[in-house]
């Protein structure tokens, strides 16, 4: 869930439910016949705290806009309006599956037999938050194996984090925390060279120094020596001096890794830098074992591979 290019379209409901529900069920249908498309689901929405939504999640940004823009979607739209079911808001996320600002997305792990007290509980705390400054509601989405998420929108960040840190919400937490199995965290962020920043129960942890450290030198390495190989000789072709040919190589380097190497990895590692789910000896232990198989593959082929020796091809 908000793994992938993702949008949750909020609603505003004047319909009845029988028109409501058959109208969803043509929104989700014209996102299924779209290109990319991954899954969908509506939320929770019989207590009018909760907002009506719905969820849809495609391979790729650019096939999520499509559908987003298309004229499949805006027909349902259309015929909502003449029902009454209004879009209020689209809440995209990327496929880091982030929100944007003044938006905080929250994992639950509902205990089997507490989902009614736990439905209950959030449309509590939903309702605190709406006598909040800047509030703009709460969205609630059933998941398997009890995986509960839950969307909350401000209007700006500071508006946000004024609600998150006040004595209101405080005490409305014990309410959900008595329906979960374990305490619930809020979506992390993952910064461009692998380090995750999660706050659980209100504590901010990120992941230690040396995890992110050694998925750098990995990612680092191959990409330093493959630069030096194909990159470096076509600059010197080029002319280019050497003291602007090792700048300019250290900007691809830095570049490659933030926008796009180090993304890759970081989910690929996912766990292990999570400083909560990966603080665990085994899995740490096992992803540094693997990170270290990752350092032997390296070096092994370029030892062996001598096209890959760049330094067989300096002048």
């Amino acid at each position: 869930m908000l793994s992938s290019a993702s949008v949750v379209t909020v609603l505003h409901r004047d319909a009845e439910a029988r028109l409501f529900d058959a109208w969803l069920t043509d929104l989700i249908a014209s996102a299924h016949a779209a290109p990319g498309y991954l899954d969908a689901r509506v939320s929770e929405y019989a207590d009018p705290a909760l907002d009506p939504a719905v969820q849809v999640s495609f391979e790729s940004e650019e096939q999520l806009d499509d559908w987003l823009d298309g004229p499949a979607r805006r027909d349902v739209l259309q015929r909502g309006r003449e029902l009454g079911c209004l879009p209020r808001a689209d809440v995209v996320f990327g496929p880091d599956g982030l929100p944007p600002a003044g938006v905080a997305v929250f994992r639950h792990e509902v205990a089997d037999g507490k989902e009614a007290e736990f439905v209950s509980a959030q449309a509590g705390i939903a309702a605190a938050a709406a006598r909040f400054a800047g509030s703009e509601g709460t969205v609630l989405f059933s998941g398997d194996g009890g995986q509960w998420l839950s969307v909350l929108r401000f209007r700006r960040a500071s508006q946000l984090t004024r609600w998150l840190n006040s004595g209101d919400r405080l005490g409305a937490l014990p309410a959900v925390r008595a329906s979960l199995s374990r305490n619930f965290t809020r979506v992390s962020l993952t910064t461009g060279f692998g380090s995750t920043v999660r706050t659980e129960d209100g504590t901010t942890s990120v992941t230690p120094g040396w995890k992110a450290a050694m998925l750098v030198v990995l990612v680092l390495y191959p990409t330093v020596m493959l630069l030096s190989r194909f990159f470096g000789p076509l600059l010197d072709e080029l002319g280019a001096p050497p003291w602007l040919a090792f700048f300019v190589s250290n900007i691809v380097s830095v570049a490659a890794l933030q926008w796009l190497l180090m993304p890759v990895m970081s989910r690929i590692f996912r766990r292990w830098l999570d400083p909560v789910d990966g603080a665990g000896l085994r899995v740490s232990l096992t992803g540094a074992a693997v990170i270290v198989l990752g350092y032997l593959a390296t070096l092994a082929l370029f030892a062996v591979v001598k096209d890959l020796q760049f330094w067989d091809y300096v002048d």
